[in-house]
Order: structure tokens, then sequence, then C-alpha cells
């Protein structure tokens, strides 16, 4: 098994939108706003650790339907949430996102997915220097799990925070923990990871 390495690694906090947490939002994941806190810990503990912070956001249009399939399965999306300029993309006020930290636009689950994601990894540490994602945000079973999937296609460590990740139910967050943990990465606790922070920051 691999270790935690603070000094090459990176946060990816996933969807961590208006849309997706405030309450009566489009598409509300309940556990997602519980876990505010948690995840704010990551982000704190990796600013003082000089681990770059990235935020995705998901991003549909009024003008045409940039994810068909996925409104073929919602066909809510068609009219409503996560709208381009729309307040509903912006990431929750209690993670404290900044204007120095990092942003993905993406259109699919996937946040590697004809995005910039893999080229900010391989730079933005200098070049090729980060090998591990510390993988926080929403959906747990959706845009987290595949993002960390297609993380472990790319060659990079995954560490998944299993405290830090919402999903819709505990069973959907369960089934995913368990996946990652046996083939994908390693799921882990919030003190483990800010350990790592800590360590890698001496």
């Amino acid at each position: 098994m691999w270790n935690f390495d603070a000094t090459s690694s990176v946060l990816l906090v996933v969807d961590m939108q208006r849309d997706f947490v405030e309450e009566g939002r489009p598409m509300e994941v309940p556990m997602a706003r519980k876990r505010i806190p948690q995840m704010r810990q990551l982000v704190d503990g990796a600013r003082a650790a000089d681990v770059p912070v990235i935020f995705t956001q998901h991003v549909l249009y009024d003008a045409f339907d940039v994810s068909p399939l996925e409104t073929s399965n919602n066909p809510r999306l068609l009219t409503e949430g996560m709208r381009a300029g729309s307040d509903g993309i912006e990431i929750v006020d209690g993670l404290d996102s900044r204007p120095t930290d990092h942003y993905v636009q993406k259109h699919r689950y996937d946040a590697f997915y004809n995005t910039n994601l893999e080229l900010l990894l391989n730079t933005v540490r200098g070049y090729r220097q980060v090998d591990t994602l510390v993988i926080a945000g929403t959906l747990t079973e959706v845009c987290c799990e595949s993002t960390a999937r297609s993380a472990f296609m790319r060659d990079f460590k995954v560490a998944f925070a299993g405290e830090s990740t919402g999903a819709l139910s505990e069973t959907a967050q369960a089934a995913t923990l368990d996946a990652i943990s046996k083939y994908f990465g390693r799921v882990m606790d919030n003190a483990e990871i800010l350990q790592g922070l800590t360590d890698g920051a001496r």
C-alpha cells in the first residue's frame, strides 16, 4: 500500500456548489451539507500545508443541452440546476473558496473528461510533481467516484476522504467507499489526511 505524501498531493473538492448543497436547491444533497465542517477541515489543513486546493464546478447551459445523457436520466436538469452564470454554480460559503484556489468547470461526472484538470495537476506544483489526489465533495457515488476511478486509470494515487464526501444515501456512501478501498485507492478519514498534511508541512 502506498503512503500518503502531502508534498506531492492536491486537494480536489468536487461540486460543492450551492445547487448541490443548499436546502431546497434543485440537486440538494443533505449529507454534503452536513459534512461541510469536515470538508472545511481539509481545506484549512491543505492551505496550512501549502497543498493546492482545486474546486470543480458542474455547469449546464440554457442555450443548449451540453450533457444530453445526464438530462435524459434527470429531465429536471433541462430547465434548472447548475446554470452557467447563476449563483447555483458558486462554491458554498462554508468552504471559504478563494481567488487563489483553482477551479475546473466540467460537464460530465468525471472531472478529467474534457477539462483542464490533468494539465493543472501536471503543472500546479511543478512539472509532474503531483501524484496524489485527496478527493472530497459530492456526490460520493457519482462525480467523486467517477473522478476517483479516472484518476486511478491515469496512475494518480487516490486518497478518498470518507468523512468528507456526501452521497444521497448511507447505502450509496458505503458502496462507493467499499469499491474505492478494494480497487481504486485508499479511503482515509480526516484525522489520517490531516496528519499526513501536517507531516508534509514540517
